[in-house]
């Protein structure tokens, strides 16, 4: 055989090795990773080539699927009141991906989740019929919440204090998932990612903001713990106005005629004494603040609901002025509206903490269950007695303090106002904040809600949280109650 010819045999010879070496490495080893890759349109294609499975409401679904007229995915996500479930839902987007419960189930609700599979289906690949999320809300409470806010830029949230049941939970101003489920919504995401009011965040669990007065409670929960007051009804050593430790700094109260000099537990929350938490903050020492708040949830990175909820913050490393504001809900203490409800929750649950939670189970298509979600367990926070002396003190908060627009004739309903600073020196509208909770004895039912309003448009001299948040909180927790 001719030399040249030979070199070149051998030469094609082991390019088609190299050649039947490199299918068997991309079949063999990289065949699921390219399966998977976000980037493969097959996936998708299968995702849409069927109608989802439904995100459930009280037994009723508010999500849908719709045939689309032009591409290559058959079906796209469609929502009932999108606007009015935006915060539970999430987005389900072609073009965009998905959100909240659209995306952390997006495999039930697509079909592909194995769990849905009969073992012939998982061999052929075949595409099953998709599942539901059947979710915790109420849907009179979850309208309530939405209606009160209205206009307003804030976030409410409502948990049964007992199973820790999210019952409402709503983020204003917010957004009709409908309009960016396909591939030709362009112009409203667009919209959406440049409005300032940031109607894609879901404040009421991805936004921690100063808590302001509510966290008061959890600095005279710690003080009851401790031992350094006995009951809610003992006098405090509080001097009126109080200087911060080391500093010149006079910390004043928002009512100056406020009787806070030397003021109860009872009577500081009643009138928001500030000279009294910021003293008691300190008395403690910010160790002991910061335990109690984690055991309210507080400094904890992975609170999944089952949506990662952001983390709420108590700090370390301060001096005693720094450690004196955060009694008071300022410096560096931050909470979103779901972890203020869990403090009220707590509190009006002799003191259990059940874990919080908006999905009770997931569905197979013919209504089986894959997942049960609703026992969720629960840890104790404080002691009954504890609990007990702050339910009595927030009764009296609402019933002749600074949180009566939250009264429900018939129910016993407890609560905290709080007004948090808001920029540099406070030079923007102050935060509007509420946390409570509420009981009817008759049918049993009872609540725990939080309202942040970060701006309802109203004059900086009308900003408080009777004024703006307390309001809201009653007309939710009257749907949750039944009032």
């Amino acid at each position: 055989m001719n030399k040249t010819i030979r070199h070149a045999s051998v030469f094609c010879l082991l390019m088609v090795l190299a050649l039947l070496v490199r299918a068997t490495w991309v079949q063999a080893y990289q065949g699921q990773a390219l399966a998977d890759d976000k980037n493969n349109r097959r996936n998708t294609i299968a995702q849409y080539a069927q109608p989802l499975g439904n995100i459930i409401v009280a037994g009723s679904p508010v999500t849908g699927s719709k045939k689309t007229e032009v591409g290559d995915l058959a079906y796209k996500r469609t929502y009932t009141n999108g606007d009015l479930y935006s915060a539970v839902t999430g987005y389900g987007s072609q073009a965009y991906g998905s959100t909240q419960l659209e995306g952390i189930y997006s495999d039930v609700l697509d079909g592909t989740d194995n769990r849905l599979k009969n073992p012939a289906d998982v061999i052929t690949g075949k595409q099953t019929e998709p599942g539901d999320v059947v979710t915790t809300i109420d849907p009179a409470v979850q309208k309530a919440a939405y209606e009160a806010l209205g206009e307003k830029k804030g976030a409410a949230v409502a948990v049964d204090p007992k199973t820790g049941r999210i019952l409402g939970m709503v983020s204003t101003p917010s957004y009709d998932p409908s309009k960016i489920s396909g591939t030709t919504d362009g112009d409203t995401w667009q919209q959406l990612l440049k409005d300032q009011d940031k109607p894609l965040v879901n404040r009421a669990l991805r936004q921690p903001l100063p808590p302001g007065s509510t966290f008061k409670l959890v600095v005279a929960a710690a003080a009851l713990e401790d031992g350094i007051h006995g009951s809610v009804d003992e006098k405090t050593e509080s001097p009126n106005p109080y200087t911060l430790p080391n500093t010149r700094t006079v910390l004043k109260n928002e009512n100056a005629s406020a009787p806070c000099e030397n003021a109860t537990l009872r009577s500081a929350l009643k009138f928001s004494c500030n000279n009294v938490f910021a003293k008691l903050a300190v008395d403690l020492g910010q160790d002991k603040v910061k335990a109690m708040s984690e055991k309210f949830g507080f400094n904890t990175e992975k609170l999944d609901v089952p949506v990662r909820a952001s983390e709420s913050v108590y700090p370390s490393g301060m001096d005693k002025p720094q450690t004196a504001l955060t009694g008071i809900g300022q410096f560096e203490v931050t909470a979103t509206p779901l972890q203020m409800a869990m403090v009220s929750a707590a509190l009006a649950n002799g003191g259990e903490l059940a874990s919080p939670h908006m999905v009770s189970k997931v569905t197979d298509g013919d209504g089986n269950d894959l997942e049960e979600l609703d026992d969720a367990g629960s840890e104790r926070v404080v002691s009954s007695s504890t609990a007990e002396q702050l339910q009595s003190a927030m009764v009296t908060v609402v019933k002749d303090g600074t949180g009566t627009n939250a009264q429900i004739d018939g129910a016993e309903v407890g609560g905290k106002t709080g007004t948090a600073q808001h920029g540099v020196a406070n030079s923007k509208t102050p935060y509007a904040w509420f946390t409570s909770y509420a009981k009817d004895s008759s049918s049993g039912k009872e609540v725990a809600v939080a309202v942040l309003v970060e701006d309802s448009g109203a004059a900086r001299s009308e900003v408080s949280g009777n004024g703006l948040a307390a309001p809201i909180a009653q007309k939710v927790m009257k749907a949750a109650i039944g009032r």
